[in-house]
């Protein structure tokens, strides 16, 4: 039994309680359900949990799908959420629209169970080939990852924050939130869910990656790199090290 807190988040959007219902029944096992009536309340929501995948109905009040899905692509904490639209319209007009719109998958109403399934389950499971292909990279670059240039500008801007703070051992995972401008759990949520780590670890990676530049050129001592690159603690940061590169820092310095 999977702790709640584990499951991925999914955002159900549409005016129509009875659609929120049935879309419900087929995700709440596997899925922390979260709902909004109308694209505005929806953007809200979306922005304080960042879910792993939202589904939209696209003829709502207030803000249709449409619009929704390109405010939330457009925004930096939300803009790598895959999005699928609902819409009632068969039409081919409707369908270009929905392209046009940046939303991940169309999907026409009547829908079929299955195939709403399976397009949430790829759409999150393309997702996490980033998560694999991050933590294979030694060095953190947005063509790796990147999904739109909104996400290239928040890696260059992660990127940025972590260089100037590297040596400093007190940066905390408050302190990064603080400085890209996020809150502490719109940071963490993410992370996690556009590299598949939490900030804590997020900055632990690449504090070892960096790492391993300066042991490869091989000018420092081992405790010296270790401090260069944020360690206060000469045995944790060997410790750390040898959890994500399988050898000491000693060892891999004579690779």
């Amino acid at each position: 039994n999977t702790n709640e807190s584990e499951l991925p988040i999914l955002l159900l959007v549409d005016d129509n309680q009875d659609v929120r219902t049935i879309l419900k029944d087929i995700f709440k096992e596997n899925y922390q359900i979260i709902e909004a009536a109308d694209g505005e309340q929806a953007l809200k929501i979306a922005k304080k949990e960042i879910p792993d995948c939202i589904i939209s109905d696209v003829m709502m009040p207030k803000m249709d799908g449409f619009e929704f899905t390109k405010q939330i692509k457009t925004n930096e904490l939300t803009s790598f959420i895959p999005v699928i639209l609902l819409t009632a319209k068969t039409s081919d007009e409707a369908h270009l629209e929905g392209l046009k719109s940046t939303a991940d998958a169309f999907l026409t109403k009547p829908f079929n169970n299955e195939i709403v399934k399976a397009t949430v389950t790829q759409l999150i499971a393309e997702r996490k080939k980033l998560h694999t292909r991050y933590s294979q990279e030694l060095v953190l670059r947005p063509v790796d990852i990147v999904i739109n240039s909104v996400e290239e500008k928040f890696i260059e801007k992660l990127q940025l924050i972590l260089n100037k703070e590297l040596a400093n051992s007190e940066f905390s995972s408050d302190d990064f939130a603080a400085s890209i401008g996020m809150s502490r759990m719109q940071l963490h949520r993410k992370l996690k869910s556009l590299l598949g780590v939490s900030t804590s670890e997020f900055l632990r990676n690449e504090r070892l990656k960096a790492s391993t530049e300066l042991l490869k050129k091989g000018k420092a001592n081992i405790s010296e790199i270790a401090y260069s690159v944020g360690f206060n603690d000469v045995s944790y940061f060997s410790k750390c090290f040898k959890e994500m590169y399988h050898c000491t820092p000693t060892e891999y310095m004579e690779k």
